[in-house]
Parts: C-alpha cells; sequence; structure tokens
C-alpha cells in the first residue's frame, strides 16, 4: 500500500491534518520516528501522521525538576542534556534499536510515553505514567488540548498524561510532553551472584528488595545470556548470573554494597562503568537483539512465579529468557513454529500478562500481539477510544480490532 505523509511542525499543522482526515473517512497512523513502528498490530492505513518534525526542547529548569520539549524530540538530545546537570528520567527508558534492527537513540519523548516503556528501575522509581506531568495534543476530533501541569503538586487533569502512557497513539496525537526529571545517582555498583538456577536466583532477588538497601535493579541472565553480554566479568562467568544494583551517594553505596554482599552472599562488586554497561545491555534487551527469526516476548507475572513459568515456557518450545524486575518481568526469544506464539501466552494460564514485541508483521496481524482484555475492561477501552476519538481516525487497530 502506497503511503501519504503528514508532518506537521505545528499543533496547529498537526490538527489540520486530523480535520482532513477526519473529513475524508481516512485513518491515520500516527508515529514518530517510527522506532517502535513494528511494535504493536501492522496498521492498515494510506495516510501517515508523521510527528517527528514536533522537535525541541520548550522548556528545561533544572532546580524544579521538570523538563518540556516537543513530542517528537528525539531521547538522543534529552538525555545528554540531562547528564550535563547530572539529572536523569529515572524510569530508565527503553531503546530497543537495536532489538528492531535499528539505529540506537531514533526513540523519541512522546513515543517513550505513548509506548509506556520502562527499564530495570520500574521497581523502586515506576513507570513512564508515574513521571509525566503533562501534555498537549491533537484529539480525534482535530482539537488541540492540554492535561496535568508543570509541578509535581498540581494533580489537576494528572489522569490524561497518565492515560497516555501506553496508549499507542490510539487516543491522541502528542504533540508536546511535560516530564518530571530526579537527580543522577553519584555511584552504581552492582553485586554479582553466579551458577544460581532460576528459582534460587529469585529467591535471592526478593530478599534483596526485601532488604532496607534501597536496591534499584534486579536481574537475572541464565548461561547463555549471560555469556553474550559485553561486560567481561557476566560474560567470563561460565554460568548463570544474577544481579542486583544499587545507587546513590557513594559512601552510602559502599556501605549498603558491603552489607547486602555478606548477607546474599555474593561472588563478585561490579563497579560504576561495568555496572552502567550491564543494565543499559537488560533494560536494552540486547541479549536477543542478534537473532532476527527469533519472536520476542514480554512477559509480566507475580516474581514468585517467574521460575515456574520460565520451566513450563521451556518445556513446550524452543526459548532462550531472562529475569528483571526481581523476576516479575520475564523477557523471552522463541524459535517461531506453528505454536510457539500460542504456548507462550497459554503457559501463563491467566496468572500474568503477555506483549508480543518482536514478530512478522503476518504473524503480528493474526496473534494476540497485547493481553486479551476481558470483556468488561474491552468496554471500558472501547468508551476511552470513543470520547478521544470518536471516529476511530488515530491509529485505529494498533492495540485490539476495532480500539
Amino acid at each position: 500500500m502506497t503511503e501519504t505523509t503528514f508532518k506537521p511542525e505545528t499543533a496547529a499543522q498537526a490538527a489540520e491534518a486530523v480535520r482532513w482526515a477526519l473529513s475524508e473517512g481516512e485513518p491515520l497512523d500516527v508515529v514518530g520516528t517510527g522506532s517502535k513502528r513494528t511494535l504493536g498490530r501492522p496498521m492498515q492505513t494510506a495516510y501517515t501522521l508523521d510527528l517527528s518534525g514536533l522537535n525541541g526542547v520548550v522548556a528545561y529548569e533544572p532546580e524544579e525538576l521538570v523538563l518540556t520539549a516537543k513530542a517528537g524530540t528525539p531521547m538522543a538530545v534529552i538525555l545528554p542534556m540531562l547528564e550535563e546537570r547530572r539529572q536523569q528520567l529515572a524510569f530508565e527508558p527503553q531503546d530497543l534499536g537495536a532489538l528492531f534492527g535499528q539505529p540506537a537513540g531514533q526513540g523519541t519523548l512522546g513515543g517513550v510515553l505513548a509506548c509506556g516503556l520502562a527499564g530495570p528501575r520500574r521497581i523502586s522509581a515506576g513507570s513512564a505514567r508515574d513521571h509525566a506531568l503533562g501534555i498537549e495534543g491533537v484529539n480525534g476530533r482535530g482539537e488541540v488540548y492540554k492535561g496535568g501541569g508543570k509541578v509535581v503538586k498540581n494533580v489537576t487533569g494528572y489522569d490524561v498524561p497518565k492515560l497516555m502512557a501506553g496508549s499507542f497513539g490510539t487516543l491522541t496525537a502528542l504533540t508536546e510532553v511535560t516530564v518530571k526529571v530526579l537527580p543522577a545517582p553519584e555511584d552504581t555498583r552492582t553485586l554479582v551472584l553466579a551458577g544460581r538456577d532460576d528459582a534460587a536466583a529469585v529467591e535471592a532477588l526478593t530478599r534483596a528488595m526485601q532488604s532496607p538497601y534501597e536496591v534499584s535493579g534486579a536481574a537475572h541472565l541464565p548461561a547463555g545470556v549471560a555469556a553474550r553480554s559485553g561486560v567481561r566479568a557476566v560474560a567470563g562467568a561460565g554460568a548463570a548470573v544474577t544481579l542486583v544494583r544499587l545507587e546513590g551517594f557513594g559512601p552510602s553505596v559502599a556501605a549498603r554494597v558491603a552489607a547486602l554482599k555478606e548477607e546474599l552472599g555474593a561472588d563478585a562488586v561490579l563497579e560504576r562503568d561495568d555496572s552502567l554497561a550491564v543494565w543499559k545491555e537488560i533494560r536494552d534487551v540486547t541479549a536477543f537483539a542478534g537473532e532476527r527469526e527469533r519472536h520476542i516476548w514480554k512477559l509480566s507475572v507475580p516474581p514468585a512465579d517467574g521460575p515456574k513459568v520460565a520451566s513450563a515456557i521451556r518445556d513446550v518450545t524452543d526459548a532462550d529468557l531472562f529475569f528483571d524486575w526481581g523476576g516479575g518481568l520475564i523477557w523471552v526469544a522463541v524459535v517461531p513454529n506453528s505454536g510457539s506464539s500460542d504456548a507462550v501466552r497459554r503457559v501463563l494460564n491467566g496468572s500474568g500478562h503477555a506483549t508480543l514485541v518482536r514478530a512478522p508483521e503476518d504473524v503480528r496481524a493474526s496473534a494476540d500481539v497485547f493481553q486479551p482484555l476481558s470483556e468488561p475492561l474491552m468496554a471500558l477501552s472501547r468508551r476511552v477510544k470513543e470520547s478521544f476519538d470518536p471516529r476511530g481516525i488515530l491509529s485505529p487497530g494498533r492495540m485490539y480490532a476495532g480500539v
């Protein structure tokens, strides 16, 4: 299908494009740079609304811990700017470029919020939605509107920015986003436990997270995944590796590392540079970037169920996997066959949430990419969609058929 692309440079131009689509009855595929365009059900539209022209930082107030930028502003611009002021987006936004076979740094601020992406620090800092303060956007009526505010204390309209997180462009074409930023940690170190099986690893991660030592990352890499790390101490372990991250002021980190190392019986400690490198690999799922033929699943489960779910997946299909979020997040790479996609979701048996992150277009067109909703939740989703986009102009069907 030949596509025509609208590339507005202002919110008013974006609204004009949506109003044209309304008048013609033509749906729009809402994208930023398109770095995550293959995450979700494939769109069958003749027209694309490309928001990457809405680019630039509107206001950055380091003392107030607030950043406002146009939605199409690349993360490759935002993150270095924050680093210069020793600040960060605490939810650790993912860069899935490598996983999708694209260059790193192509994602945008609006795309991070719209896809609800968060990295390993989610266990301590929350998700993208928890850091969204305000938005400006164009709804499916072609109206420019704003929701939320620019200060943490302002709760008026907070639900609107939160609602945008994980909406994948189906409710609003975001034109501007305001997020809170936080000081970056002075030091980062990681405890390494070698040779644990999945169950023993998750038990150790649970103990670490329940401790008073303020853990900000808790992951487990089975031996095959650990061997692909670019960090020598991880790849050279020759066994499964369980990782526990501690961050903060230098003296505090050193004291907490010493205490937790003794409590867990850790084998080694990664210093700052190696810690940053290995958690970036975990965040961006780079262990599965090279095997392009494999389908990639993201499973959210109760952490105590993680080892059982992993074992069940290995029993029914050829899968490689690793754990994040203390065992509550399992990344799974499966060799495609006639039953592999159904097998991954089937083993959850209603006790978790599965998203098909990477697969060919024909698979994403026929499979449930996102977790199927119960009828009450689907009815609610339809009502929300109708309130923002009554004629289904914005990315219809990206998440669920008819929504």
